[in-house]
């Protein structure tokens, strides 16, 4: 039996937790289990305990008073959710599927929210057949019914590239809100549709439903992805009434996609607020592209002050650079970024690392690569360099193996998968940290404007 100063401790720790004061609350409960109590009885105070560890990235302490609650029997499903769910939102999707899995087998039936997070999950690791798996589970439990379970379909099928089936959903949907009509706009615009996007905004607005921030977001990237339509998003942009950081990071993006990087500087310039690293780094990124390197020099000395760890912006200065053909100039941001000792994060696809030998059939992988760059190469293909993002051999290896990149697609990699699509005939879907690229018979979706 528990000691009545055990829920002494608990109603300490509940107070703490439900203030805002985690770094109090753990500290609590870390005392308390040094003077020998065990985990409080109170589900809910363990549940908060859990969730404020993942909070602050302490995986290991979640997984053990997690652990611990299965240990006395209070793990139910609000505490599987919350774990869930935090592994989910902190970019461990795989581990949030894998709970899935336990979940199931300890003979717990998930509800509403256990779907949208392990849709969410789906969404972000690209696992289609799988998402359509959960789908069949919740068509069967007979949860389809709930539009934050609906919209997370619609999410789910639009980020695994099956725009069409996410369309289809949203059709049938009985009720819907702003975050159904946001998703589905988005889904057209990450799959390079951007007249049916622009179309649906305005059906949208038509039916009487007011947009929100994530709304004009996802217009203006439609807008930013899609060739022909800059002028209109010109138009959409200075019609809404207060446009956030992320709506002039937006804009600045459209016109830098477009080859406006003077205009996109002279917003950037013009602003009522001051631009934070996002704002610069869309500049930058524009600047690199278009070999603008005065005004890329600008964003970049303003994000090196507001963001001096940022390894993605160093490397797209080194890529402005590379393109202008500076080389020695590329070889001082190296040199800063490894005095820095800032890295770049690896690009890689969900079946491997670029540049891996780890499968035990990369003999027969490599030799089907030199395959096909024989081929390629018969066709007319010769790498351009200083507008490849790494080594042509780690990501030609992506074309033949795997679908999703986690970064953005170079213009010398955009034109091999091009080039491989007319020559082996077949159909190559790549989804980047922007869009998705459908690659057939020598042409992209994107028609080559990304």
């Amino acid at each position: 039996m528990y000691k009545p100063r055990v829920f002494l401790w608990s109603s300490l720790i509940r107070g703490y937790a439900r203030n805002g004061l985690s770094d109090e609350a753990v500290a609590v409960f870390r005392l308390m289990l040094q003077q020998g109590h065990a985990l409080p009885p109170d589900k809910v105070v363990a549940t908060e305990l859990m969730a404020m560890y993942a909070k602050s990235g302490d995986w290991p302490s979640a997984d053990l008073v997690f652990n611990r609650m299965a240990a006395g029997g209070g793990r139910d499903l609000v505490a599987w959710n919350a774990l869930m769910a935090a592994y989910a939102q902190s970019g461990r999707a795989d581990r949030a599927l894998h709970l899935l899995d336990e979940m199931s087998q300890s003979g717990l039936k998930p509800d509403a929210a256990t779907m949208v997070t392990a849709l969410s999950a789906c969404s972000s690791l690209g696992l289609l057949q799988l998402g359509k798996k959960i789908h069949r589970s919740i068509v069967e439990d007979g949860l389809d019914g709930h539009v934050v379970v609906e919209n997370a379909l619609l999410d789910m099928y639009a980020k695994c590239g099956s725009v069409a089936e996410a369309r289809r959903r949203f059709e049938a949907m009985r009720h819907r809100n702003v975050v159904s009509w946001s998703t589905m706009i988005a889904g057209y615009a990450m799959n390079g549709d951007g007249e049916e996007a622009l179309a649906l905004a305005a059906r949208m607005r038509d039916e009487g439903v007011e947009p929100n921030h994530v709304t004009h977001l996802a217009v203006l990237s439609a807008c930013a992805h899609a060739a022909g339509i800059v002028s209109r998003g010109r138009s959409y942009f200075s019609a809404i009434a207060s446009p956030t950081l992320e709506h002039y990071a937006s804009m600045v993006d459209l016109l830098g996609r477009s080859g406006q990087v003077e205009e996109a500087y002279q917003l950037v310039k013009e602003m009522p607020v001051e631009p934070d690293a996002g704002v610069w780094g869309a500049l930058l990124a524009a600047c690199a592209v278009d070999r603008r390197v005065e005004i890329g020099q600008v964003a970049a000395d303003r994000l090196l002050s507001l963001a001096p760890e940022g390894a993605s912006y160093q490397v797209l200065l080194s890529n402005m650079y590379a393109a202008a053909g500076r080389w020695g100039d590329v070889e001082k941001v190296r040199n800063r970024m490894r005095k820095a000792k800032v890295r770049k994060t690896a690009g890689y696809c969900s079946v491997f690392y670029g540049g891996d030998r780890s499968h035990p059939q990369s003999g027969e992988i490599y030799a089907k690569l030199e395959e096909l760059m024989r081929r390629v190469r018969d066709a007319g293909y010769a790498p351009r360099p200083a507008r490849c993002c790494t080594t042509w051999r780690r990501r030609r290896r992506r074309w033949r193996w795997g679908r999703t990149a986690r970064r953005s697609t170079c213009s010398d990699c955009h034109a091999f998968a091009k080039l491989v699509s007319k020559v082996v005939g077949v159909e190559i879907i790549m989804r980047d940290k922007n869009r998705f690229h459908h690659f057939t018979r020598g042409s992209c979706s994107c028609r080559d404007f990304w």
